[in-house]
């Protein structure tokens, strides 16, 4: 299964208050890109994950987060893919440039 363009457009839309984020299909999902530098994934199932490493990682884990596999990536807060403004919260902390 790959993601569909309307879960594309959600995750861009979710993150649009960071600025131009553009994307790239990768195995069946998405990377997601501000300024060339990824800063989540979307698996093709359409779960959303932010790279992340402590202390967001240990922030998101105690949330419940779960790490995708073995990758730096953490499953995104429920309460977070409903408000824009805690989603980019969240992503600007994995994004030295921005915080």
């Amino acid at each position: 299964m790959a993601v569909s363009e309307a879960d594309i457009a959600f995750a861009t839309d979710l993150f649009s208050d960071l600025g131009p984020v553009t994307s790239r299909k990768m195995f069946g999902g998405i990377c997601l890109y501000l300024d060339g530098t990824v800063f989540a994934l979307m698996t093709s199932e359409g779960q959303l994950h932010l790279k992340a490493k402590p202390p967001l990682s240990d922030q998101l884990a105690a949330q419940g987060s779960t790490q995708f596999h073995n990758m730096p990536y953490w499953s995104m807060p429920e309460a977070a893919l409903d408000d824009p403004a805690e989603a980019c919260s969240l992503a600007r902390q994995t994004l030295p440039t921005l915080t």
